[in-house]
């Protein structure tokens, strides 16, 4: 098997210092510090696929330099360069050559390592040269599309099955949404295609799925709301996460909050829209601080994507005691395999967080849930 890989180095550059993406606004993110995410996601895939390239007999195939050659040299996995140049600070453009190269080197599957906007990329980059399967390791900031495997170890299980023909090949929806928009809080999303490639049970985290907007679900919205408000104590800080469930929360209280942004709540006073710096600048008693987060729809998702504000750093500080998820009796029946998920990029977070949670579905109500 001959297994292509193309790693974005620049995707999800925007997600910790709270620009909601990195399109167009790459320098911007490297003027509030923002550091590369991909390579590391990259490295991790790899070396949890190495050991296994021999026995199956997997051949990498892979990009010059930081799109997939640095990082294969890191693990110490051998390689099959392309011969292909890329510019010092990459581009969409070289991730469609680099499908058009793969391509001519036949290789049976391609694994890139980005977010939605490298997965349309991709899509246009097939459009012209050729198909093939295709499997993401996620490293974006929103990650709609249904492309992704959960995490990259993940990933690799998926190209491990794949390589033992153990998996199924299906169209995965290729989303994404309009930058600009999300940075002004206005949520717009399109379906731009398709992309085949392969799927296993609860590797792949499937498509986000829009909320429901009917009555009944805005009453249990409300429910949720108030109950969360009743047990609060006065003190209590709340970092407040995306989405109209939480945003219900906070329109009870009485104050603004940003549907898509990560929020501080403290005594009446909220902060707006704050990146990793600014929640770890303005929080002080870390003991009486609460995360308010939802799941994503369908995907069950609940930390890493979307809200890389809130970073394993902060969540090591709140504690997973201190985490608390809200969510409607529809959205939790829609979500895939009936599990929440998280990705933070650290795997002792991951791990730390992982078990049976309480999940807030309506007015002194529970549901027990399993994160996997």
């Amino acid at each position: 098997m001959r297994l292509g890989l193309i790693v974005n180095p620049i995707a999800g550059m925007g997600g910790k210092v709270g620009l909601k993406g990195t399109d167009d606004v790459l320098q911007k993110a490297l003027n509030k510090g923002a550091k590369p995410l991909a390579p590391t996601r990259a490295e991790e895939f790899l070396d949890k696929l190495k050991d296994n390239l021999n026995e199956i007999g997997i051949e990498l195939v892979t990009c010059p330099g930081v799109m997939g050659k640095e990082e294969a040299e890191a693990v110490g996995v051998p390689v099959e360069t392309l011969a292909m140049e890329i510019g010092e600070r990459t581009s969409a453009e070289d991730t469609k050559l680099a499908v058009r190269f793969l391509v001519d080197a036949q290789v049976d599957l391609v694994v890139f390592v980005g977010g939605d906007g490298t997965a349309k990329d991709i899509l246009e980059a097939e459009q012209r040269f050729g198909k093939l399967p295709v499997l993401g390791v996620p490293s974006g900031v929103k990650m709609y599309s249904g492309v992704f495997a959960i995490n990259p170890a993940d990933a690799a299980e998926v190209v491990l099955a794949f390589a033992r023909k153990e998996t199924e090949m299906t169209e995965f929806e290729v989303m994404d949404a309009d930058e600009d928009a999300i940075r002004n809080d206005v949520f717009e999303v399109k379906l731009y295609g398709y992309l085949e490639g392969p799927f296993l049970s609860n590797r792949i985290q499937g498509s986000k799925e829009l909320s429901p907007d009917t009555s009944d679900d805005k009453e249990n919205q409300t429910a949720i709301a108030k109950f969360v408000i009743e047990e609060k104590k006065p003190e209590a800080t709340w970092i407040l996460g995306p989405g109209t469930t939480v945003k219900r929360v906070a329109e009870l209280l009485g104050v603004k909050k940003t549907l898509l942004g990560v929020d501080i709540y403290r005594e009446g006073k909220v902060i707006l829209d704050v990146d990793e710096e600014t929640i770890l600048e303005n929080i002080k008693d870390w003991c009486g601080t609460w995360i308010l987060v939802s799941p994503i729809g369908h995907q069950g998702i609940i930390l890493g994507r979307g809200n890389q504000q809130i970073s394993p750093e902060i969540i090591k500080r709140v504690g997973r005691q201190k985490l608390m998820v809200l969510a409607t009796k529809g959205k939790l029946e829609n979500i895939e395999g009936k599990l929440l998920r998280v990705d933070t990029g650290n795997t002792e977070v991951d791990n730390m967080l992982k078990g049976y949670i309480k999940v807030v579905t309506d007015y002194r109500e529970w549901r027990l849930m399993v994160i996997q």
